[in-house]
């Protein structure tokens, strides 16, 4: 049975998972994300290599614009420092042995979705994944769409949402990623005034008006964003994933009714189906896909 390595890596913690063909995830493990990181990356993945001397190849998704040809890192932001330029897939091939491909970590996520989860069956797919920023992933008849001259297509949170608006960490004023985010919910909910966390501000929605204007006011901005994306890609379904997901059953009706005024054509609308995993079933079908 053909065994590969998914690894997540993320601003605070790597997980890996040694994935079968069929997308079974048959051992994984979580560190936290030291930095410098490339090092300890090849130090954790000869380890698991070690561990399971059957891993034929691996996959790696990770933060920031990534050139998925010479996987390579094009751009990271202060989240990884250093990680900026690192020739990944050279220098991991060399140190094991194996066949090393490298994404964007919500592409991965986008791949999983599409192959195993609440996208399988569509051809024309986007994920956006809600997390301490907000990623996003294309599947275009039923492939990636990825790279870019500078590694940055599909870099969906960085679309201008409200031009001069809040400084977002690439230098830019206005992204998608600084109003629909868990970052951008603690910054609404203190510009508000609210003592509330994400999770307990959906919650407290439901009897404070305070905190139902503040994810009114997020849930616009999120229809807003999948109706300029719709106009561009016409897809089939967006799959809603990251850990502000994890309360979209709080949030969801506002946002259909949000949707409904700004949508071109009626648009089914999804929760992820991984959330935890999504990152490394992804990363292993960089790999599984290509064999």
């Amino acid at each position: 049975m053909e065994k590969v390595l998914g690894v997540d890596i993320g601003g605070t913690k790597i997980r890996m998972g040694i994935i079968a063909a069929d997308g079974t995830i048959l051992h994984e493990e979580q560190v936290p994300t030291v930095i410098p990181l490339y090092p300890y990356l090849e130090q954790h993945v000869i380890r698991m290599l070690i561990k399971e001397p059957e891993i034929a190849s691996i996959g790696i998704g990770t933060h920031g614009f990534v050139d998925p040809k010479e996987g390579k890192i094009i751009y990271a932001a202060e989240t990884l420092p250093g990680w900026t330029g690192t020739p990944v897939k050279e220098w991991l091939e060399l140190a094991t042995g194996r066949r090393v491909e490298v994404e964007n970590d919500a592409n991965a996520a986008a791949l999983a979705e599409a192959k195993f989860g609440a996208a399988k069956g569509y051809g024309r797919v986007v994920v956006l994944t809600l997390g301490t920023g907000l990623g996003g992933g294309i599947i275009w008849d039923g492939k990636l769409l990825s790279g870019g001259p500078h590694g940055g297509a599909a870099e969906l949170g960085h679309m201008i949402l409200h031009p001069n608006g809040v400084q977002c960490a690439c230098g830019r004023h206005g992204c998608n990623e600084m109003y629909v985010s868990g970052t951008a919910l603690r910054r609404r909910i203190k510009e508000a005034g609210l003592p509330y966390s994400p999770p307990e501000l959906f919650e407290k929605a439901k009897t404070d008006s305070a905190a139902r204007e503040v994810v009114e006011g997020f849930t616009a901005d999120l229809a807003v964003v999948i109706s300029s994306l719709q106009a561009a890609f016409d897809m089939d379904i967006v799959i809603i994933g990251g850990g502000v997901s994890e309360a979209a059953d709080l949030w969801m009706d506002s946002l259909q009714r949000q949707l409904e005024p700004v949508l071109l054509n009626p648009l089914q609308i999804e929760v992820a189906q991984f959330e935890n995993d999504a990152g490394i079933l992804g990363a292993a079908l960089l790999v599984l896909e290509g064999e």
